[in-house]
């Protein structure tokens, strides 16, 4: 079922990662240039906030308050209340609030620096978008390699009364996790989830569903 659902090797694991791994300012990160053909852009880890700020959201979550998104800070600074660009749709969004999690509690955080991870609501976005201060801003972070699933399955909602509910839970599900990659069967009319990260994920799948009052 997995280690980290049994809580099986956790602590081990964490503390071998503050032991042995290299801090985030002793490690070379790159973002993407797309005025210049996507050139590779070495990203300053100082944090004192003398660069522009960019960073990454690489985790969704549906919580208590609406879509709670994780994000990595690369580059800068970011505070809240400072209003920040969506590189991918341009979009402006105001940061009304700022929190760093543990485990299932949440800190109230007035701002976050290179090499954090912080975490925020109403961010309107998808897994993998890079965020900045400006809207001309050029740099963008590299796109997470997806590879193809390795297990798949047919799944339709039980009754035709559940298909809104049916779809807006597989569109969470891919606006969450680029893992998770839907084909649509024209033949036998159903949905074929498949996930690239093994049957667990499948197996959380089929447990949320319940979360959308959609039975499949």
């Amino acid at each position: 079922m997995g280690s980290a659902l049994k809580n099986k090797g956790v602590q081990p694991l964490l503390d071998a990662v503050v032991s042995y791994l290299p801090n985030p300012s002793e490690v070379s990160n790159y973002a993407l240039d797309t005025d210049k053909e996507e050139e590779r852009v070495l990203l300053s880890p100082s944090r004192d906030g003398s660069h522009p700020f960019l960073g990454l959201a690489f985790k969704l979550e549906a919580g208590r308050y609406g879509q709670l998104t994780y994000m990595r800070i690369y580059q800068g600074l970011i505070r809240r209340g400072d209003t920040m660009v969506n590189t991918r749709t341009k979009k402006k969004i105001r940061l009304s609030r700022l929190v760093r999690m543990h485990s299932n509690k949440m800190e109230e955080i007035s701002e976050a620096r290179a090499g954090d991870i912080c975490s925020m609501f109403g961010i309107e976005c998808n897994s993998g978008d890079s965020f900045s201060h400006s809207k001309t801003s050029s740099l963008t972070m590299e796109s997470m390699h997806v590879p193809d699933p390795v297990i798949s399955l047919s799944i339709r909602p039980e009754s035709s009364n559940d298909i809104e509910k049916f779809s807006k839970g597989i569109n969470r599900f891919q606006r969450e996790d680029p893992t998770f990659k839907v084909h649509y069967e024209e033949e036998s009319k159903e949905v074929n989830p498949g996930y690239t990260t093994g049957r667990l994920s499948s197996h959380f799948c089929r447990q949320l569903f319940p979360e959308w009052e959609s039975s499949i």
